[in-house]
């Protein structure tokens, strides 16, 4: 690890008898005024760290360049001066880090301010970790070199290949559609399009015309055709995402479509022949979403000729800074910068649950990118799921008399707000399925 630079002008031979005498000068690489040349501009260049400089050779010129110097504001200075009460040095004392020993000097006082300028940069740079590349393994578009993704990209590799429905298991934030798009890329359709669509966050009323598409004027508000997933996926793939919000009636419909092949558009006579390969998705568990009624068990079986299950990111332990820093790299490639992160700031980011999975760490990694100016430190983390309120503080800050309804109605309009009005992740938040709140919304809609 290179020596911070220490530069000194001096030109009292006592002072620097006395200075090199400072056991600390070895924690430095010292760089010396060049007799030949302008002391100011041989700081400037010299890109040093910290800085001794006698005042009482300047030149009250000399002192106010020194305060508009660029390298004054960026390093730790120490002055020397003879004492006297000197408005320039008083400007300087205000402009950066600065140090002012008055004469008699203090030598040792001197050695103990170096020993912690030292300390600082050494640490410093110890904590830094310039981030310009990423050292993770990669498979389509999916990154972790965990035992626990290669498990998963050669599960990946194999299915692709096949015309098999696969069906996609894992947490919010595990990365499901990447999982989708990286099966489409590895598939003999990956020439045809990707289409992806939230079956959560369809309303009730427009999953058949989302689906299958719709003939101008077959309801109102039809003022044109319109072409369902299963159209615009022609030859490619169509990922149903949180298939199991769909509401139980339209499951049925997209079964018939699984084992016939065959759609029909609302208002059309025509029947029109699928051919796509379906990819579906879900971040319950599937045999808990059967037996409480939220899933139909034969759409099931028809969608998961090939189930896939995505890891947790608390499952990929070697990942988890890897990612960050992945994240990080990335975004300096796009800001054309430079910024680091500490090693305190990976230890906090290695010990944290990650419960919203990648997606929670890709966005603390983003907020931290921009509150912090060239390093990221422990204090630019912000997580998506702070501590959880005690229930003693929850009931307290909920005041009495209040109706039950509008209790309700409060905690449903401000998921929304917070989820942005993801209304699958709402629902998942408030414990209720998506039908239910759709129910509520509309009632809350009618009221107004």
């Amino acid at each position: 690890m290179s020596l911070p630079i220490l530069f000194v002008h001096l030109a009292n031979s006592e002072l620097y008898s006395s200075l090199i005498q400072c056991s600390a000068l070895s924690e430095f690489s010292v760089v010396q005024t060049d007799v030949g040349g302008h002391w100011l501009t041989q700081l400037e260049s010299s890109s040093a760290h910290a800085a001794i400089i006698d005042t009482s050779e300047l030149s009250q010129q000399q002192l106010s360049e020194l305060t508009t110097s660029s390298a004054f504001t960026h390093s730790d200075v120490i002055l020397f001066s003879d004492g006297q009460p000197n408005p320039q040095i008083d400007q300087l004392m205000l402009s950066g880090s600065v140090f002012h020993f008055r004469s008699p000097v203090d030598f040792e006082s001197v050695n103990d301010t170096l020993i912690d300028i030292a300390s600082y940069h050494h640490d410093s740079s110890a904590k830094r970790k310039a981030v310009n590349s990423s050292h993770l393994d990669q498979f389509g578009l999916l990154v972790g070199s965990s035992r626990e993704m290669h498990q998963l990209y050669r599960t990946l590799r194999r299915v692709a290949k096949t015309e098999s429905n696969v069906f996609i298991i894992g947490e919010s934030g595990s990365g499901k559609e990447l999982v989708a798009n990286t099966v489409h890329l590895a598939s003999d359709r990956n020439h045809k399009p990707f289409i992806a669509v939230n079956c959560g966050a369809i309303s009730p009323e427009l999953v058949d015309s989302e689906l299958f598409g719709h003939e101008k004027g077959a309801f109102t508000g039809a003022h044109k055709n319109h072409s369902g997933v299963f159209k615009q996926a022609e030859g490619g793939t169509l990922f149903l995402d949180e298939v199991t919000e769909m509401p139980l009636e339209h499951q049925v419909k997209l079964l018939r479509v699984l084992e016939t092949g065959e759609y029909r558009p609302v208002g059309s006579q025509q029947t029109l022949k699928a051919n796509v390969r379906v990819v579906a998705a879900t971040n319950r568990d599937p045999q808990k979403a059967i037996e409480n009624e939220r899933f139909r068990e034969d759409l099931y079986f028809r969608l998961s000729q090939f189930p896939v299950h995505v890891p947790p990111l608390r499952e990929r332990n070697e990942d988890v800074t890897g990612l960050a820093l992945h994240f990080l790299a990335h975004r300096n490639t796009e800001e054309k910068l430079n910024k680091s992160i500490t090693n305190e700031a990976l230890n906090a980011i290695a010990e944290h649950s990650w419960p919203g999975n990648v997606r929670e760490l890709k966005h603390c990694i983003e907020r931290a990118y921009i509150l912090a100016d060239q390093q990221i430190d422990q204090q630019h983390l912000v997580f998506d799921t702070p501590p959880l309120q005690s229930p003693s503080s929850i009931e307290e800050s909920i005041p009495a008399g209040v109706a039950l309804e509008e209790i309700e109605r409060a905690a449903i309009m401000n998921t929304l707000a917070e989820n942005q009005g993801n209304k699958t992740d709402t629902a998942s938040d408030l414990g209720i399925s998506v039908k239910t709140l759709y129910n509520k919304l509309e009632r809350y809609q009618a009221k107004e």
